[in-house]
C-alpha cells in the first residue's frame, strides 16, 4: 500500500490527549490519502489500552528508547509515503491543515513544512527559530535582537510564509526524500533538539524548513512541567548540536558560555540550574540515555 502521508505519532502517558488528536485527523487530511502509526514507549497508564480499542490506526507497542528513535520506529512502520507528518500526542489539527502544507512541501527545494500554531488558549506559539550560534547561547528572547534570540518573538512574522532555520517539532510535515536523505531522525539526543538537528541537517543536504501560515494546529504542550533531568537534557543537546554543526573549536567556547548562563540562572532564581552546572562539568552526572558522559565536551 502506498499512501500520500504517512502520519507517525510517539505516545508515553498519553491517555489524556491521544484521542483527541486522531479525532482530528479526518478532517485535516481532508482528499489526501493517508495512514496513522502510533509507536507507544513504554506508557504505564491507560494509553495502550485506549489505542486498542481504536481502529483509525496502528500501534506499535515498544521500549522508551527516546522520541527520536519511537519516530523511526514509526516511520519503518509505515506504509511507503510521499511525506512524514511528525506528531506530539497533545496536538491537535485544523481542518484541511495537510493538504495546505503538502502544497508547500511539493515546492522544489522544501524539505520540511511547519504550519500555524497556536496555544491551548488560542494564542499565537511562537515555534520559530533562528540556528544556534554564540550570540545565540543566552536565549535572550527579550531584546528581540536577532542576533541574540533564537527564538522568532515578532507576532508579525508568523503572518507570512518564509524560510526558517529551524521550528519546534510538536507538527512538521516532512519530504519523505529529505527524511532519508539525512538518515532520518538522530537517536542519541533521546529527547529534546532532535528537530534542531534535524532541520539544519535537512538544510545543509538542501531541504529547507518552510513556515506557512495557511495550515493550522493547536498545541497544548509543557503539561508535566520541566524536571532536573530534562533541563540537563536540554542543555546538554544544545552543546552537542553546536558541536556537530561548527566542529569542537567554537564548541568550546558554547560549552563555557552554557556553563556561565547556567550559574547565573542558578544564582538568581533556577533551581534545576545547579545540578545542570555539575553534570556539565562532571560527565558521569549527565542523564545516561544520552550517551553523553565519556568526553568532557558533550560530542
Amino acid at each position: 500500500m502506498t499512501v500520500d502521508v504517512a502520519a507517525v505519532v510517539v505516545t508515553y502517558n498519553s491517555e489524556q490527549h491521544i484521542s483527541d488528536l486522531l479525532d482530528t485527523l479526518p478532517a485535516a487530511f481532508a482528499t489526501t490519502s493517508y495512514s496513522v502509526v502510533v509507536v507507544d514507549n513504554g506508557s504505564t497508564d491507560g494509553t495502550l489500552e485506549l489505542l486498542g480499542r481504536r481502529s483509525d490506526c496502528t500501534v506499535v507497542p515498544s521500549t522508551n528508547d527516546g522520541y527520536a528513535a519511537g519516530i523511526n520506529l514509526a516511520v519503518r512502520s509505515s506504509p511507503e509515503a510521499e511525506a512524514i507528518l511528525i506528531l506530539n500526542p497533545d496536538a491537535k489539527l485544523d481542518a484541511d491543515a495537510v493538504p495546505r502544507m503538502l502544497a508547500v512541501l511539493r515546492r522544489p527545494g522544501v524539505g520540511i513544512v511547519a504550519p500555524r500554531i497556536r496555544e491551548q488558549d488560542g494564542s499565537l506559539s511562537r515555534t520559530l527559530r533562528r540556528a544556534p550560534t554564540l550570540g545565540r547561547v543566552g536565549g535572550l528572547s527579550f531584546t528581540g535582537l536577532a542576533s541574540f534570540a533564537e527564538r522568532i518573538e515578532d507576532a508579525r512574522e508568523y503572518e507570512h510564509e518564509q524560510e526558517v532555520d529551524w521550528a519546534v517539532g510538536a507538527i512538521l510535515l516532512v519530504g519523505r526524500r529529505c527524511y532519508e536523505a539525512v538518515g532520518g531522525l538522530d537517536e542519541s539526543y533521546f529527547l529534546y533538539s532532535e528537530e534542531t538537528d534535524f532541520c539544519l541537517r535537512a538544510r545543509d543536504a538542501g531541504g529547507v524548513t518552510v513556515y506557512t501560515p495557511v495550515a493550522g494546529a493547536m498545541h497544548i504542550g509543557g503539561g508535566s512541567g520541566e524536571s532536573v533531568t530534562t533541563h540537563t537534557m536540554k542543555a546538554v543537546n544544545r552543546v552537542r548540536v553546536y558541536r556537530r554543526q561548527t566542529g569542537p573549536v567554537r564548541a568550546w567556547l558554547y560549552f563555557s558560555m552554557t556553563v556561565l548562563i547556567e550559574v547565573r540562572r542558578a544564582i538568581r532564581w533556577h533551581g534545576a540550574s545547579w545540578p545542570t552546572v555539575r553534570a556539565l562539568l562532571r560527565p558521569a552526572e549527565r542523564p545516561a540515555a544520552l550517551g553523553a558522559s565519556d568526553t568532557f565536551l558533550p560530542g
